[in-house]
């Protein structure tokens, strides 16, 4: 049965249009939170659209790892304390979060944008495989390689580290991604299976997450 509603005002029809398009929220959910906004003090309204318009208009996305920021580079790529030569590769900005909230993670991130599922139309020129293999290819420079001797990296070509679902299309995007590094002869490993089949970076638990992360093995295609 679907939902209908007679609305006193076009005004508030169009918020609840509005409010309803969001993700897991339903017309009733909207016209609640459409009234309750009407509640509120006009420049608590005026901050919280702002606030959405600022998200929109003003994000960025850093130019090294594809981060959601404030700045042309991320708070995590500026810090020079981390280890820039380790890069976790994950699907979206809230894997990032998930992992730094687990504070078991120095190195830095590279943010796809999503996997690869031809179900839904997605390949590897739809997601950032390619910036990737930019970067890792810039780790093996004879200048990288010069830099890491000198700070005692004895040489290290550095280390890819796949964080993706472990389905069907997180397993198929990092074995795409092994297929496209391997020539560079970096370490590419994947989290220790502390995590189930199919879950999502996103919904485990800190501990969880942490020891895959410190636990984490060879990638083996």
């Amino acid at each position: 049965m679907v939902y209908k509603e007679n609305y006193p005002s076009k005004l508030l029809e169009e918020a609840v249009d509005a409010i309803s398009s969001l993700p897991g929220v339903g017309r009733r959910s909207a016209l609640r939170l459409a009234l309750h906004l009407l509640k509120q003090p006009q420049e608590n309204v005026h901050h919280f659209a702002t606030a959405i318009t600022r998200l929109r208009d003003d994000v960025k996305y850093c130019s090294h790892c594809m981060m959601i920021s404030d700045d042309q580079v991320c708070s995590i790529c500026s810090d020079r304390s981390r280890d820039h030569r380790t890069i976790c590769v994950v699907e979206s900005v809230r894997d990032v979060m998930s992992i730094e909230n687990t504070g078991q993670y120095n190195g830095v991130y590279h943010v796809l944008g999503g996997i690869i599922s031809p179900i839904n139309g997605i390949g590897p020129s739809d997601i950032r495989v390619r910036e990737l293999v930019e970067r890792v290819a810039a780790l093996v420079s004879p200048e990288a390689l010069f830099e890491a001797d000198a700070d005692g990296l004895e040489g290290s070509a550095g280390e890819v580290i796949l964080a993706l679902s472990g389905d069907v299309e997180g397993e198929t995007t990092s074995f795409y991604i092994y297929r496209q590094i391997a020539r560079y002869g970096v370490k590419v490993s994947s989290l220790a299976r502390g995590l189930g089949f199919g879950d999502n970076l996103e919904y485990a638990d800190e501990l969880t997450l942490g020891r895959s992360i410190v636990n984490r093995q060879i990638f083996k295609p």
